[in-house]
């Protein structure tokens, strides 16, 4: 992992995805925007009760750093509907619901679009095909996650796209980690054959499923990567809900730039 900043903004990276030419991807910390009180400072949701005109200045902030004006969010609903970009205006299909504003996960061959997942706790997971130039960001909160949607948006990049999974690099992003993810009624909320990603009293390693269920979607294993760094334990970094309730939103970007020759995967090592 790896720190980087651009246009006066941070953001982290993984190396899985770093091996791979061409992408852009990266976790936004909470700073470098103009929010204030909860929502210091790079929030990016409207949905949270920041004052719009602030969200839209973060919003372009974080568009100048990533170097491109087309940024794609959705309004996430801690579903398991997938939108599928079609073309580089941004013209999707959401799978499931019908409608664009409403999905979990994106998924884009357009050279250029750049899906954004808003997150405080939830996960990020940013999915690559070196070989197709395929990406997908997924917002994978505990609903989501018991769900699978990640294996719901992998199945989807295959159907639309001929990926395969075996080519897939994926990274998930800052989130609540088994330190912070208690969950005191797990036994109606969660389902008892995930039990087993309890690892003490109330808490479970949801680090570990997303992992599993990405393997068990077919990615190989030395092409998955956590983060591993809490939310909730870091809230000078990143925003939480778990730690504060009333908070914002950091962003998790992934695509690739317009297409140019060479390799589709750099060297071992890079």
């Amino acid at each position: 992992m790896i720190l980087k900043t651009a246009k006066g903004v941070s953001y982290l990276q993984l190396n899985s995805l770093l091996r791979v030419a061409d992408l852009r991807h990266g976790f936004f910390l909470r700073e470098g925007g103009i929010s204030a009180g909860d929502f210091e400072s790079l929030n990016l949701s409207h949905g949270v009760g920041d004052n719009r005109r602030n969200v839209l200045h973060n919003r372009k902030t974080v568009s100048q750093a990533i170097g491109s004006q087309n940024i794609f969010y959705v309004h996430q609903n801690h579903g398991i509907s997938v939108c599928v970009v079609r073309d580089n205006n941004g013209h999707e299909h959401c799978r499931e619901t019908g409608k664009a504003s409403a999905a979990d996960a994106v998924i884009s061959a357009s050279a250029g679009v750049f899906p954004v997942i808003q997150v405080a706790d939830c996960q990020a997971v940013l999915i690559a095909d070196p070989i197709k130039k395929v990406v997908a960001n997924i917002h994978s909160g505990w609903r989501g996650s018991i769900r699978n949607i990640i294996g719901g948006t992998v199945r989807s990049m295959t159907d639309h796209f001929n990926c395969r999974p075996a080519d897939l690099v994926a990274g998930i992003s800052p989130s609540l980690g088994p330190c912070c993810a208690e969950f005191i009624n797990y036994r109606t909320e969660i389902p008892s054959p995930l039990w087993k990603y309890r690892i003490s009293g109330t808490h479970f390693d949801f680090w570990a499923l997303s992992q599993d269920q990405l393997r068990t979607a077919g990615l190989a294993p030395d092409n998955i990567d956590i983060c591993q760094a809490c939310t909730r334990c870091n809230p000078h970094l990143f925003f939480s809900y778990r730690g504060q309730v009333r908070t914002g939103r950091f962003g998790a970007f992934i695509g690739f730039p317009h297409r140019r020759p060479g390799p589709s995967i750099s060297p071992p090592g890079f």
